[in-house]
């Protein structure tokens, strides 16, 4: 009898609260021996973005920050402080659109979100100034983070698996927020499928998948989006194999964007 193919998502539990400079290898595998869960090469973990942006550091005190002419203007026209306005397009390549309650952006990564990802939900302040206004922004560079996790946890555990650092973003067509993919390390984050057969033998033309974003989806419902406390969600039986892949594979190149 043949097995039905299953993906299994897993909540790892007893995450602390992250700090700058804290080991998340060594809290996931803590994490995982207390559930008796062992990597097996194939399986994907799937981490939230903000931890990894504090274990990395990448606070900001808003109280620190002086705001330019051209954030003191774009703050009028978003009804948001000047200085985290100012913060966002530190963060940002382009300002696209500007509105009461938000800022659309492409970031310095490439894609195009909200705020440049700039966030103060579950952000405590450092110690001596708590009752400051901080900020978290996105890890300077996902893939490399992404690309440092996985190999780590893969030489403790001995198997071949895969991360994504996943972030809640907007779509421009669609109400509510989604986890995506903004770090990838092992994984093949755009799945081309074209050539492929359907049902009846006829090639698929343009069948994309974005693979990672429905990983990222999935470990989403898990993670919460509130008080839960869950930023690290290992999947087993993906039904793709694992090759190298990376952010870029999913940004929709310029000329074929069509909200712009």
């Amino acid at each position: 009898m043949t097995a039905a193919p299953q993906l299994i998502l897993t909540a790892l539990p007893g995450v602390p609260l992250i700090q700058p400079g804290d080991d998340l290898a060594a809290l996931i595998l803590r994490a995982m021996a207390a559930i008796d869960l062992e990597f097996q090469s194939g399986d994907v973990l799937v981490v939230a973005q903000k931890v990894v942006s504090k274990a990395e550091g990448r606070l900001v005190c808003l109280s620190d920050v002086t705001p330019t002419e051209r954030a003191q203007k774009l703050a009028i026209e978003a009804d948001k402080d000047p200085r985290l306005v100012q913060v966002i397009l530190d963060e940002s390549a382009e300002v696209l659109r500007a509105a009461p309650g938000a800022l659309i952006v492409q970031h310095r990564l490439g894609f195009v979100s909200a705020n440049a990802g700039v966030d103060h939900s579950n952000v405590t302040g450092q110690p001596g100034r708590e009752e400051e206004p901080w900020v978290l922004l996105l890890p300077t560079d996902p893939d490399a983070s992404a690309r440092r996790l996985g190999e780590r946890l893969s030489r403790a555990s001995g198997a071949e698996i895969a991360v994504l650092i996943i972030d809640s973003h907007g779509r421009a067509w669609r109400m509510g927020t989604v986890g995506v993919a903004i770090g990838v390390y092992h994984f093949p984050a755009l799945l081309d499928l074209r050539g492929e057969p359907d049902l009846f033998g006829e090639p698929l033309k343009i069948t994309q998948v974005g693979l990672a974003d429905e990983m990222g989806a999935a470990a989403s419902l898990l993670m919460g989006q509130a008080a839960e406390g869950r930023p690290f969600i290992h999947a087993r039986g993906v039904p793709y194999p694992l090759r190298e892949g990376s952010l870029p594979e999913l940004l929709r190149p310029r000329e074929q964007d069509l909200f712009r």
